[in-house]
């Protein structure tokens, strides 16, 4: 009984947390099957990107709708990866080991899609092109309404401020938290 409790709290825990995979992984993976990416641009020192971590990335809806609809990658704005996009190679050439905890040189890909916020949610489409950064942090239910609308495709249909606004209003969030 106890090995059936255990494997059944393990199952749910892993159930709750986000599969990650590298940008690389994720573009390969939309090859195979088409999902649009949610990538997480964090640093090791903001605040806000560790609470994103802790109460949206790991909230149970959170996270199963992320691995159901999107391919999930993280990346450090500026960390040291290597990292492999639209058939380049982005790396911090500036990088300074003896800074890995603090502010730091952006990483190439960072600059590269103009990050200037952490943490800052990028959404590419199947095909990996940029759909819109989405800059801050968010609780599950305002993230909630980013991921489905983009997942949905409904982005398409809002050209104004004003539409943006109906499609806010309108949206019924789901998850708790």
């Amino acid at each position: 009984m106890a090995f059936l409790l255990t494997l059944i709290t393990t199952a749910y825990a892993s159930a709750q947390e986000i599969k990650w995979l590298t940008l690389e992984e994720a573009i390969a993976l939309q090859k195979e099957t088409p999902k649009k990416i949610m990538m997480d641009i964090y640093t090791n020192w903001c605040g806000p990107c560790k609470m994103l971590d802790k109460n949206t990335f790991q909230n149970k809806e959170v996270a199963a709708y992320v691995n159901e609809n999107y391919y999930a990658v993280k990346l450090n704005g500026e960390g040291n990866d290597v990292v492999k996009y639209k058939d380049k190679s982005y790396g911090n050439p500036n990088y300074d080991p003896s800074k890995a905890n603090s502010r730091n040189s952006p990483h190439e890909l960072a600059r590269y899609f103009q990050i200037n916020a952490y943490p800052t949610v990028m959404f590419f489409d199947e095909e990996a092109e940029v759909i819109t950064p989405l800059r801050g942090y968010q609780t599950p239910t305002q993230l909630e309404l980013y991921l489905k609308m983009f997942k949905n495709d409904d982005h398409k249909n809002i050209k104004t401020q004003d539409e943006f606004n109906a499609y806010y209003e309108a949206f019924k969030p789901e998850f708790q938290g």
